[in-house]
This record gives structure tokens, C-alpha cells and sequence, in this order.
């Protein structure tokens, strides 16, 4: 990997989901900072610009067997997510790298140029057998860096030609700008949108996800999308106890009136770092809040902040939680919403023939 540029947006810290760089969990030593008295700390903190650096990786398609996911491949074109939401569930991916999952996961971007190429050459394999590929699947493939670089659009164009289907996941209203390569794809059930709206209140909102599509922009991009014939659903996720979950009604309900079709709702994941980062940000944002809400979250994860086993650590367990669970199903109903919307179509699936090069001319014959 070689740092490609660097990006100023704003001063040290301005609109960063933490200002934090906790210690990398895999480092035998770490850092902390510490004031000596003479007030040189905050001095010393640098500007939270945003760094591109190129991942040279030669594939591209994640797999996962994780029973509980839905799915079993996912693609990213980039690692680590400028949109800076606090309680983001892959933030502690970023310490593979050698990265903080704090600021660093905000600032220190890695993109795949080749992305789209990789997976060109991933699918023509014999081998390769389709299944819908979650694009989006751990960061957003919409983050604010995808308006220079448009991976994620190449990356439609070969599922495109391919005919793969395609679920896309994202917060940001930019998906809208590939709503023309989105709308043929779906027009031959090969590709639908997902949308994470967590809150309806934009002062909420900007403090949890700092760079992310406001609530009202995102609803825009569930309407723009549903008017294209492109089937749309909402992620009420993550639902924080005492914090949103009392909008999960209203979310739903502002979902299906934009005209999305299905829905899904994920209980707050705290991985590794991931709990300290929230914690902290809590008792920064909301002190007199912090310890309710930390209370009810430990309540839903049998006693902690996070639950990693498989089939509850979306759902987590107890009174809290299963009545969460049941608020979901009776307003999914109630705004005729699928917790399961309609397969796409892999029976589709094509290798493109070739347009040149050697053996092309024989092929005519």
C-alpha cells in the first residue's frame, strides 16, 4: 500500500465521529496522550485530514459462511469509512491494517483502484458459480471519497454486463447518481438498495454519523429509487436503547410513505474497540444520558456492551431486547413492510463474449 494524496476537509477533529486513536489490539505496546502541564496536548493534535492510501489486494469478493448473515459474499472497495459513525460495527477491522479503529478508521482510507477489474476476472472463472454479492456489506460504498474516485460505479458496470445481481448498502443519497445503471439492473430483478436510516432527528444524526446523508436525504434516495422501479428497503440499524429505538415506529412508518418495500432492524453491535469509542463518546455528548442508556444496552447483551455469537448478536436476548424484536414485526406489518423481500435472479448470469483480441475472429465462424 502507498499513500496516494491527501484530502483537507476541515480543522483538527471538525465533524469526526471521535477524536479518539485507542491502541491497536494487536500492538505489544501503546500510546497515550498526556498533558505535561504546559498545555502543550492540544497543540500537538494534528489536523484530521483525510488520507487515501491504494490496496494492492488481487482479490476482491469477501466470503463468509456466518449463518446468521443472509448472504455468503460481499465486495468493498474501500476499508474504513469517512462518514465517522460512532457506533460503527466495522471500525475494529481497521487494526488489521495497523490502523486505530478511532479516527484513523475516519481518516486513513484504503481504496482498490483495480476493483472493478479484479472482479471481472473473478467472474469469467469456469469456476465461478453467481449469488447475490452485497455491495457495501462492512463500509459504505457512498462514503463521501466514491464522488472522486467512482470504484463503486465501475464496480455496477461489470455486475452490469455480468448480469450478477447485486444488494447494495448504503446511508448516502449518492447512490441516486447510479440510479441508471441500477434501474436496468433491476428491471431484470438484478439489483435492489438498502438504506440505513437510524434517526429521524438531524441533530442526532449529525452527532452519531457526523458525514453522512441527513434522515431527510436519505428518504429522498428511498423515494428517487422506488420511482425508478428499483426495489428499495430501510435498515432501522442500529437501534440503541434509550437512545433512538423510540423512533423505530416513525422510521418505518416515513420508509414505506417514500415507497420502500421491505425492511430489516439490527440491535447496536459494540466489538472490540468499538465499546470504548461509544462509551466515551456518550459520557462526551450526553452525560446526563451516558449511564441509562449504558445500562439498557448491558440489559439486551446479558450483562455487557456486546455479544459476538451468532443469531443474537443482531437481536441480543432479554425482556428489552424481545420487546424491541416484537415493536419491529407489529410496525413491519402495519406499514406493509417484508422482513424478506424477493430473491434476485442469479439464473441470469452471463460471462460477456469477447469483443477482441486472440480467438475472437474464429468465434464468427
Amino acid at each position: 500500500m502507498n499513500i496516494r494524496t491527501t484530502i483537507p476537509r476541515h480543522t483538527a477533529f471538525e465533524k469526526r465521529g471521535t477524536t479518539l486513536d485507542p491502541a491497536n489490539r494487536f500492538e505489544s505496546s501503546r500510546r497515550d496522550p498526556f498533558d505535561d502541564g504546559w498545555e502543550t496536548l492540544a497543540e500537538a493534535e494534528p489536523a484530521a485530514q483525510t488520507v487515501l492510501i491504494r490496496d494492492a489486494t488481487r482479490s476482491i469478493i469477501s466470503r463468509s459462511d456466518s449463518p446468521d448473515l443472509g448472504f455468503d459474499r460481499g465486495l468493498n472497495p474501500y476499508r474504513g469509512c469517512e462518514h465517522g459513525c460512532i457506533y460503527c460495527y466495522a471500525r475494529p477491522t481497521h487494526a488489521y491494517l495497523g490502523f486505530s479503529p478511532g479516527l484513523d478508521f475516519e481518516t486513513k482510507l484504503i481504496f482498490k483502484p483495480d476493483a472493478a477489474s479484479l472482479l471481472e476476472r473473478e467472474l469469467s472463472r469456469k469456476s465461478y458459480i453467481p449469488s447475490p454479492i452485497v455491495l457495501g456489506s462492512n463500509t459504505d460504498p457512498y462514503q463521501p471519497v466514491e464522488r472522486q474516485l467512482k470504484l463503486t460505479r465501475a464496480v455496477l458496470e461489470v455486475l452490469d454486463r455480468f448480469n450478477h445481481p447485486v444488494s447494495v448498502i448504503t446511508k448516502s443519497a449518492g447512490v441516486l447518481r447510479d440510479g441508471d445503471i441500477l434501474q436496468r439492473m433491476a428491471s431484470r430483478n438484478l439489483a435492489r438498495v438498502h438504506l440505513s436510516i437510524t434517526t429521524l432527528d438531524p441533530q442526532l444524526a449529525r452527532a452519531m454519523e457526523p458525514r453522512a446523508a441527513s434522515p431527510a436525504r436519505r428518504l429522498v434516495a428511498v423515494a428517487g429509487l422506488a420511482r425508478a422501479g428499483i426495489p428499495v428497503g430501510v435498515l432501522a440499524a442500529p437501534m440503541i436503547p434509550g437512545l433512538n429505538d423510540a423512533e423505530l415506529e416513525a422510521i418505518l412508518e416515513a420508509s414505506a410513505a417514500a415507497g420502500a418495500t421491505s425492511t430489516n432492524a439490527i440491535l447496536l453491535r459494540l466489538p472490540h474497540e468499538v465499546g470504548a469509542l461509544f462509551e466515551q463518546w456518550l459520557n462526551r455528548t450526553m452525560p446526563d444520558r451516558a449511564a441509562r442508556i449504558l445500562s439498557l444496552i448491558r440489559q439486551t447483551r446479558g450483562g455487557a456492551l456486546n455479544d459476538p455469537n451468532f443469531n443474537s448478536r443482531f437481536k441480543g436476548t432479554g425482556p428489552y431486547a424481545d420487546l424491541l424484536t416484537a415493536r419491529f414485526k407489529r410496525a413491519a406489518r402495519r406499514f406493509n413492510l417484508s422482513e424478506t423481500p424477493p430473491a434476485l435472479d442469479c439464473t441470469r448470469f452471463a460471462r460477456p463474449v469477447p469483443t477482441q483480441g486472440p480467438g475472437t475472429q474464429m468465434s464468427l465462424f
